[in-house]
């Protein structure tokens, strides 16, 4: 069954940045609430959450492309990485 959401502009974007390009908008639903899930456990256990190789790696890779991209003049250019 398929359900339909309204997100304001500012929620999609949000969103979007960061959905994985092979990740459906239900996949990247369910990562996040995973990892919601995880902090939850954190929080109220104090133990740290435990990441996949594979979400570190896409966390790693996002982090390094924000700060370069924070550092390009506003041209519309994008920052891209060798990072993993």
């Amino acid at each position: 069954m398929t359900k339909t959401l309204s997100l304001a502009d500012d929620a999609y974007q949000a969103l979007a940045l960061v959905k994985r390009s092979e990740e459906s908008y239900s996949d990247l639903a369910r990562r996040l609430a995973k990892l919601a899930a995880q902090d939850e456990v954190f929080r109220r256990s104090g133990e740290p959450p435990v990441w996949s190789d594979k979400d570190a790696g896409a966390l790693k890779r996002s982090l390094y492309a924000a700060r370069d991209e924070s550092r390009l003049p506003r041209t519309g250019q994008t920052g891209r990485t060798g990072r993993a």
